[in-house]
């Protein structure tokens, strides 16, 4: 498959990476000191005690690097409503747009077709100039389980977990979907096709919405957050008003609160990602985390002060460092 990858960071850098690996015709959009990087040395990937150097074609010039196949998006996102125009370039009529990012993204309430309440958000795709750039009809939604970093340009390092869930944003199956997965699949990936994508983005929405700001508000590890027992109680209340808005747009949470805290702290303490951007002084992705289910409670009447106060006190900090602009 021919593939692109845009945004060359912990996740974009280890899709490229294997993605190549497996012998798929990988170009990667990356600019700055990670273009330098890859051109001079390659791709750098440590995972499971060793390190590797993998070869991946890059450039900085999309328009020069033409349609293909498979786009993914792999950017932070803060970062996509400037580099949307430029990806443009890499679409073709039957190209396919796999957005591997966090949080809610542009096209999760467009998607919503069963509902009212389906403009574009204005927290995560103001005035819909995403929706216009990045067409719904050529996207596949994508929720990426599997943690990892960049500690520097060029370079990834893969934690655990190899799942992603690839699925249609109006739901059922296609064999877009089944080719996708199979490219995956072939780079060693856990890929699982999704009937109802829209559920399983807001199922880890829900599960990392509250642990990415505070771990950015405190600094402290995962596992220190779930043990202090006044902070997971506020966790809970916010997990509770983000379960009733899932409810109320067709994407329900059958697991319980405390359940979902026990798995996060089996997994042991480690650094969250928005609390990676924040000591590295890097914008922090708080809209497509926080700001866009609190938009969404709003638009369909759900109470969330919970979610509010703690949407309030991490823009708060954000700003006062210069991690934020709406």
């Amino acid at each position: 498959m021919k593939i692109a990858v845009v945004g060359l960071g912990a996740v974009g850098g280890l899709m490229a990476g294997r993605l190549a690996e497996a012998g798929h015709a990988v170009t990667a959009i990356a600019r700055g000191a990670t273009l330098a990087r890859l051109r001079e040395h390659g791709l750098t990937i440590e995972a499971a005690g060793r390190t590797r150097t993998v070869a991946v074609a890059v450039t900085d010039d999309a328009a020069a690097a033409g349609p293909h196949e498979l786009v993914v998006i792999a950017l932070k996102a803060p970062s996509l409503l400037a580099a949307a125009d430029s990806i443009a370039p890499l679409l073709g009529p039957d190209s396919v747009l796999l957005p591997a990012m966090n949080g809610v993204p542009w096209w999760f309430m467009p998607a919503a077709t069963a509902f009212a309440s389906d403009a574009p958000l204005e927290s995560v795709d103001p005035g819909g100039r995403l929706l216009a750039s990045l067409p719904l009809v050529q996207v596949l939604g994508c929720v990426v389980h599997l943690t990892c970093s960049s500690p520097e340009p060029g370079v990834v390092r893969h934690g655990f977990g190899q799942r992603l869930i690839v699925g249609e944003p109006t739901g059922g199956s296609s064999a877009r979907v089944s080719a996708v997965c199979e490219a995956l699949a072939s780079a060693g990936f856990q890929a699982e096709p999704s009937a109802d994508i829209r559920s399983d983005v807001w199922y880890k929405l829900w599960g990392n919405m509250t642990m990415n700001p505070v771990s950015a508000l405190t600094g402290a590890l995962t596992d220190a957050i779930v043990d202090d027992a006044l902070v997971r109680e506020f966790i809970l209340r916010c997990m509770a008003e983000a379960a009733a808005i899932g409810a109320r747009i067709g994407c329900p949470i059958a697991q319980s609160g405390e359940a979902r805290l026990a798995v996060a702290r089996e997994l042991g303490g480690f650094r969250t990602s928005m609390l990676q951007d924040a000591q590295a002084g890097r914008a922090i992705e708080l809209d497509a985390l926080v700001s866009a289910v609190h938009e969404i409670g709003t638009r369909v009447g759900v109470a969330a002060p919970n979610i509010a106060a703690l949407l309030g006190l991490t823009r708060l900090m954000a700003r006062t460092r210069g991690l934020y602009a709406p």
